[in-house]
């Protein structure tokens, strides 16, 4: 039987972790290992300088074998050995709550995880999704996506990223595979100074300029498109 993986950085109450396993169920053993808390944009960031806690979790999916993380999501991945009889035949990041497209792959921590995956020599897909609470799109082709691309072959350092428009199900386009990652952004962002502080400080907060200006043939434009986008990202460096 497939050993699968999964993880996700939106923490281990996230429902689009509890419905990734369920779908998952499908295809193999599932063992979810995920953050505490939320850890969104901590890349692949990893924990080197203090200990990492894992704990049984309860999970509101029977037969899924579950454990809280207090490291981040390539932590997650790092100490599946630890807990899991055999190493992953495949590991799922994900389902996360917000599109990782085009420039923002090198902030998600959704694909950090996918990434440590893969650098350990396993199979590796990311799947993320509109932050909206319309699901139509990804509860409708989840589970065709998920029997494809678990049988599909990568090379060392490349993961599988999967992004599902929040559109209704009759709105959406389909699929596009092959999609490359675009160099443009969903948000610019700019920091401004919010206060003054002592001894010639700063407070700064980040506000991020909402675009949606994707290049043709890349995954920023196939799911500000309507269209679900899957292509292979790599980042052996």
């Amino acid at each position: 039987m497939r050993s699968i993986l999964i993880t996700n950085d939106d923490g281990i109450c996230a429902d689009g972790l509890i419905r990734l396993a369920k779908a998952a169920q499908d295809f193999g053993e599932v063992f979810v290992i995920a953050p505490e808390t939320q850890r969104s944009a901590a890349s692949h960031s990893i924990t080197l300088h203090s200990h990492i806690d894992v704990f049984p979790h309860d999970f509101p999916v029977a037969g899924v074998h579950a454990f809280s993380c207090s490291g981040t999501p390539a932590d997650c991945v790092r100490v599946c050995l630890n807990l899991m009889p055999q190493a992953p035949d495949t590991v799922l990041s994900g389902i996360n709550y917000g599109y990782n497209v085009a420039t923002d792959i090198q902030y998600s921590a959704t694909a950090g995880a996918a990434f440590e995956a893969a650098f350990q020599g396993w199979h590796a897909i990311a799947l993320s999704e509109n932050a909206c609470e319309c699901h139509e799109v990804t509860d409708a082709y989840l589970q065709d996506v998920l029997a494809e691309l678990l049988e599909q072959k990568l090379g060392y350092g490349q993961i599988l990223n999967v992004n599902f428009p929040g559109c209704k199900l009759e709105e959406c386009g389909g699929i596009l595979f092959d999609r490359t990652v675009s160099r443009r952004m969903i948000y610019r962002d700019r920091y401004n100074v919010i206060e003054k502080l002592p001894e010639g400080g700063l407070r700064l907060m980040v506000e991020g300029e909402y675009h949606e200006d994707g290049e043709d043939g890349t995954d920023f434009q196939a799911v500000m498109s309507g269209y679900i986008s899957i292509g292979i990202a790599e980042n052996i460096s």
